[in-house]
């Protein structure tokens, strides 16, 4: 049996010339060794890939050739004796020890063994096999670059296998602090692309909803050539989600044909360029995820698609709902908020300006992620306690008398009363916002007249975002004010009813503050 035949199950086919090629590094400082392995290994391909080698003289140019490829190099074939007589097993230290690669094969060849004997080599250096250079004929070279580029490649799957599952790991923990279901499907892609290797534009995901006999394609994460379908939704809907709804027609064409047979047939198909998993939920929705390849993949990776993404779509609908409750509770928080306003006669959009203005001061503060959602959510009922008082007195177009203004600033005490009775963290929140937001930095607030750092961070937020947005609408009693004024107040306030660190960020952030009062408009 002849060597070409030995290899041919790994070695039978025209490699594809945008596959990238195995790096082989040889190390020798004679040039009959160079010109010999180039000879030997020409043409020679494994797993469909060529080879591709980089030379270096000495043990100081191989060493750059290392620092400039790292890990991408297999294997590397190292003489012992060069400039020095251990300059190989100095290379050999710096890889393993400096450069902290492990992955790389490392092949010690030498044409005197008695100055390095095996043994203690082996024992002292972390190489893989100590050759000495009359062993290795063609067919021996041969073998010993097929055997290290199988291990080399098997390395690199339990690597890519580690760290994916890692990510899985990192990822299931973080499930439950996921508020947006485009940030957990852009995880999952990436996990899979991961796991099965494959080109980074492989992957796309979407799901297809039914509203009012409407149908449209939600994107959910995109990657790669069809990243653009999310590039464009963060544009459309300028929303944190970055998701955004197409029709079929306004999909790429190959994305329709193949989406086409899927909800046609009803199921999950393999094609030759990738794969679409479908699935069917209890909300009657279908859900579809495509993965995109360049050459057909083996039944492994097949089966690990259809479990993997049965559970990542049956996620999605988790999550899908989990989002659409919060966006309800969102929803009726602004309608709540907004329904005290009506009573008093106020703005419409003052609520979700001051919800969003208070989350920016919260994020702009230094608060986590969780805190800045949870101010956007409780700040709307801020006023909730209005609901209590009479219209005489709230709707008076005029100045309140001293018995008047007693009854109006009830409603601090009544807000927070009112929602302290749930146990939701929201709603605990809303509370002390509720019950704090007219609480002044010199103490001389109500209802407890707190100073300082005794008022609660979200009560001191919101006082600001609430009195600058009341100054600059129109209400019942008064006309708005002008924008100069409203801030000649806040700073003269500065330090007295304000927190002053609050009111230097909103000062320098007065640009992002206006662009929310623009896009909440009464």
């Amino acid at each position: 049996m002849t060597n070409t035949l030995l290899f041919a199950a790994e070695d039978s086919s025209v490699p594809d010339k945008g596959i990238s090629p195995w790096k082989v590094l040889i190390v020798d400082d004679e040039e009959g060794v160079h010109r010999v392995t180039r000879l030997v290994l020409k043409n020679v391909t494994f797993d469909n890939r060529p080879i591709e080698l980089l030379e270096a003289q000495s043990a100081i140019e191989a060493r750059k050739l290392c620092e400039q490829h790292g890990t991408d190099i297999a294997l590397a074939l190292v003489d012992v004796v060069m400039e020095t007589d251990d300059a190989g097993l100095k290379l050999v230290r710096t890889i393993r020890e400096e450069f902290a690669n492990h992955m790389t094969r490392i092949v010690l060849r030498t044409g005197q063994p008695g100055q390095a004997p095996e043994e203690q080599v082996i024992q002292e250096y972390d190489i893989n096999d100590y050759k000495d250079k009359t062993e290795l004929t063609g067919t021996k070279l041969k073998t010993l670059i097929y055997s290290s580029l199988r291990s080399y490649r098997d390395i690199k799957t339990i690597d890519r296998q580690r760290k994916s599952l890692e990510t899985v790991i990192h990822a299931i923990g973080q499930i439950n602090q996921v508020n947006s279901l485009s940030t957990l499907a852009s995880a999952i892609l990436n996990q899979l692309i991961s796991l099965l290797n494959f080109e980074p534009d492989s992957i796309y995901c979407c799901t297809r909803r039914i509203y009012r006999d409407t149908t449209q394609f939600t994107v959910l994460a995109a990657t790669g050539a069809l990243e653009p379908l999310l590039q464009e939704a963060a544009v459309q809907n300028d929303i944190n989600s970055a998701m955004t709804q197409y029709d079929e027609e306004e999909l790429p064409e190959e994305l329709q044909k193949v989406f086409s047979q899927a909800l046609r047939e009803k199921r999950s198909i393999h094609t030759y360029d990738g794969y679409i998993a479908y699935h069917s939920g209890i909300s009657g929705t279908e859900s579809l995820l495509y993965v995109k390849h360049h050459n057909d993949i083996d039944e492994h990776a097949k089966y690990l698609l259809e479990i993997f993404s049965a559970d990542v779509i049956a996620t999605y609908h988790t999550l899908l709902l989990k989002e659409e409750i919060q966006d309800s509770q969102a929803e009726l928080i602004y309608i709540l908020g907004e329904a005290v306003e009506k009573r008093s006669k106020e703005t419409g959009g003052h609520v979700k300006r001051v919800a969003e203005i208070s989350a920016l001061l919260a994020e702009l503060y230094g608060t986590n992620q969780m805190f800045v959602e949870n101010m956007r959510l409780a700040s709307p009922l801020h006023d909730l306690g209005k609901i209590a008082i009479p219209d005489a007195v709230l709707n008076k177009p005029g100045k309140l008398d001293s018995d008047e203004w007693q009854v109006m600033q009830t409603h601090a005490e009544i807000g927070e009363t009112m929602l302290s009775r749930s146990e939701k963290p929201i709603f605990q929140l809303a509370a002390r916002i509720a019950g704090t937001h007219h609480e002044k930095w010199d103490g001389t607030g109500y209802p407890r007249g707190l100073a300082g750092d005794e008022i609660p961070l979200s009560g001191r937020i919101t006082a600001i975002a609430d009195v600058f947005d009341a100054l600059n609408s129109k209400r019942c009693y008064k006309e708005g004010w002008p924008l100069e004024e409203t801030l000649a107040l806040l700073e003269e306030q500065s330090g007295k009813q304000f927190d002053p660190q609050l009111i230097t960020i909103f000062q320098k952030n007065l640009d992002a503050i206006l662009q929310i009062c623009e896009r909440f408009p009464d």
